[in-house]
């Protein structure tokens, strides 16, 4: 039996575009290898997952490549790209700042800058984690990194740029990292699905997309767990199913529900929300995220902020157009002032029930109010109605 390499590390990539979501990024560094303007220190910062090491690792192998091609790659097969990948390189070091950050760790790597490099133009280091090293090690590296050697190139990279002193940023060229949209994970999800033979739904993906919030090493573990839960056929259901998200068709249900004027069936779908073992306080913030998406989708300029696959879009734009802007917006008001509510409330499941009456009668509020029969003050999610007016 062959050892399961997971899909993070299979399709980790290996060259600047094979990289996921941060083109500007990658462009800039092109440029800077094609023109020899190389700065002698980088810094690399953004959330998790979205490609700081990968690009650290990239630049280094790209710089010290002794035949690099006409679109500035690497080449992968000269003496320098091989034993860097086969991790038996002296030219460029690696160094986890999480294990190694103290002052001695600093020094040992100052006295190593010292010596010019065997093979290759340059010699690298990659820092990674750098906001853990100490107090005593940012002072004891600043002077060499202020003034290197001429050989010598620093890429430190890090997910908390604000633990770093201002003396080392100023020191760096500063790259900063985006969260990856989801429809470039989905397409990325879907190319390794493509080439390792797994069936997939596209809206199964976009959930996984989603989910993994614009980290791709996130969505590439939830998509082997996946993988492995459904048997290589990766659908919508198995997703919602494995990662516990509330599915999509609760919400469609409950605003059809309102359509309708049903709040015994708004009820009954709550309770086997409940039932499932969701939370109502996750529930009701879902609720929100739902009436904001059928606000989005009134207007066909804001159908590009909705982040969901186009079946789901497609449904969204459907039962938007079932209902009015001012029912989505006094339910969106009642929604979000019951999320407000929830964590004080000593009966959170009643707070949830009367928001849902609530939105489930607001059409019937507006009608007798128009008649003069109810005051408007008195009508569910007035409140927004008034502070309108008083602005």
């Amino acid at each position: 039996m062959d050892n399961f390499i997971v899909s993070a590390r299979k399709y980790r990539p290996v060259t600047f575009d094979s990289v996921v979501g941060q083109q500007h990024i990658t462009s800039t560094l092109k440029n800077a290898i094609h023109n020899n303007q190389l700065a002698q220190a980088f810094l690399f910062c953004g959330p998790r997952g979205v490609g700081k090491t990968t690009c650290a690792r990239i630049l280094a192998k790209t710089i010290n490549c002794e035949n690099i091609s006409a679109n500035v790659e690497a080449c992968g097969t000269c003496d320098s790209c091989r034993s860097f990948q086969n991790g038996n390189s002296f030219s460029i070091h690696e160094l986890d700042a999480a294990s190694n950050n103290s002052v001695d760790d600093i020094r040992s790597l100052i006295e190593q800058v010292r010596i010019p490099p065997q093979s290759g133009k340059y010699k690298i280091y990659i820092i990674d984690e750098v906001h853990m090293l100490s107090q005593a090690a940012f002072n004891a590296f600043l002077k060499t990194l202020e003034e290197p050697p001429s050989y010598a190139i620093f890429i430190l990279a890090t997910t908390e740029k604000h633990k770093i002193l201002p003396t080392i940023l100023s020191r760096c060229q500063i790259f900063d990292f985006h969260r990856i949209k989801v429809d470039a994970m989905a397409g990325h999800l879907s190319g390794i699905a493509d080439k390792e033979g797994i069936s997939y739904e596209q809206d199964g993906l976009h959930i996984i997309a989603q989910k993994a919030d614009g980290g791709l090493r996130d969505a590439l573990s939830m998509f082997d767990q996946i993988v492995s839960f459904s048997n290589k056929k990766i659908t919508y259901q198995a997703v919602i199913d494995n990662l516990n998200i509330l599915d999509y068709d609760y919400y469609f249900r409950l605003m059809d529900a309102v359509n309708k004027e049903d709040a015994a069936q708004m009820l009954l779908t709550f309770d086997e929300i409940l039932n499932h073992g969701f939370d109502g306080g996750h529930f009701i913030g879902g609720l929100s995220t739902h009436i904001r998406n059928l606000l989005v989708s009134k207007e066909p300029t804001t159908l590009r902020l909705m982040e969901v696959s186009e079946n789901i879009k497609k449904r969204y734009m459907d039962q938007s157009n079932s209902m009015s802007m001012g029912v989505l917006l006094s339910a969106l008001n009642i929604a979000n002032q019951c999320e407000i509510n929830y964590r004080t409330s000593k009966n959170q499941r009643l707070q949830v029930e009367l928001a849902l009456l609530k939105i489930c009668h607001i059409a019937a509020a507006i009608q007798l109010s128009k008649q003069g029969i109810l005051p408007v003050s008195s009508a569910p999610g007035a409140e927004l109605k008034k502070d309108s007016l008083s602005q």
